[in-house]
């Protein structure tokens, strides 16, 4: 009787994920539609040899590197690219957000509802604005702060005013998008009595909350209060 060998079997050893030059060709003759016959007549390589190179059995020398990325409008780099990160992992993260549980800011221009500031890190900060100033000179100096905003109108008219453009007027269910770097004010529009607004402020830093909560100069006694429980 034959006796079972005590050798473990090999492993089949993996294949390295870092991507390859005749993986980064398939890709991009596959983004174009194109044969390997088409790409060989665009590039003036052999079909013989971008077949090997796709099938990683041979690589190109550097004088035909440089013919392959002149003839498709590439840079050298962009061969060779690394491939994008991996899509970040679902934090499955969620707040409901309404005025009662709101961070209540007051000013003198406007009284603004915080959203879902439980959520630390957040990408945008959305915020409920009831706006009180009825003109520019009421309003006092722009506004700066980092990032981009969005402001959609819910009730009323407003006026936007911005240092780069002229008086913009939106009614209800109208909106803008503003870069907030940009000085700006919101007034409440002629001939209307009040407004109100929601709005979404996104920007790179990590404490936009903090910057936003402090932009405007708060004098008001509750909103100390308010704004530490963010």
């Amino acid at each position: 009787m034959r006796r079972a060998s005590a050798t473990a079997p090999r492993p089949t050893p993996r294949r390295s994920t870092k991507p390859t030059l005749g993986t980064l060709l398939r890709s991009l003759r596959n983004q174009h539609g194109w044969t390997l016959k088409e790409m060989s007549r665009r590039t003036g390589i052999p079909f013989s040899t971008l077949s090997k190179v796709e099938h990683d059995r041979l690589t190109l020398t550097y004088d035909k590197l440089q013919q392959l990325g002149e003839r498709l409008g590439l840079r050298m780099s962009e061969l060779f690219a690394e491939p994008e990160h991996e899509a970040p992992a679902v934090t499955a993260r969620r707040s409901v957000g309404t005025l009662e549980n709101a961070v209540r800011v007051n000013t003198k221009n406007y009284d603004y509802y915080y959203l879902c500031t439980e959520l630390r890190r957040k990408r945008i900060i959305p915020v409920f604005t009831r706006v009180r100033a009825r003109s520019v000179g009421e309003f006092g100096q722009l506004v700066r702060h980092s990032g981009e905003e969005w402001l959609y109108v819910l009730e009323g008219r407003v006026e936007i005013h911005t240092e780069f453009y002229d008086k913009l007027c939106l009614e209800t269910g109208q909106s803008v998008y503003i870069d907030s770097s940009m000085g700006h004010a919101i007034i409440v529009g002629e001939g209307c009595e009040e407004a109100t607004v929601i709005g979404v402020c996104s920007s790179a830093q990590d404490d936009q909350l903090r910057e936003l909560l402090t932009a405007h100069g708060d004098d008001s006694p509750s909103a100390a209060t308010d704004a530490a429980h963010a």
